[in-house]
């Protein structure tokens, strides 16, 4: 299957679509399951406490239905964030995104 090339409006459109709630629950796993603290979530993330707070929340980020590729997405993301791993990028997420 031969990949569609890259539409910055196609990208924009899915990530406003999808990553709020991608984020959420990157956020929900730094904090419940790698035990970070929502201070040190925020620092590495670059948002406020209060954003960190509202993800955990779910005032921030719709759900997400979590697909396998989605699911792996994020622990990539997580993984990333706590320095174990540094390859993702935001066409990762949009290449994901747009198989659904």
């Amino acid at each position: 299957m031969s990949e569609s090339p890259c539409n910055i409006m196609k990208c924009d459109s899915l990530a406003r679509k999808y990553l709020p709630g991608i984020r959420a629950e990157m956020v929900y796993r730094l904090v419940n399951n790698k035990g970070m603290s929502q201070s040190d979530a925020a620092k590495r993330l670059g948002v406020t406490r209060a954003a960190i707070s509202q993800y955990m929340s779910k005032k921030r980020g719709a759900e997400v239905q979590l697909c396998g590729e989605i699911d792996a997405l994020i622990d990539r993301w997580a993984m990333a964030v706590v320095g174990e791993d540094d390859h993702i990028t935001l066409c990762d997420v949009c290449k994901c995104a747009m198989k659904k």
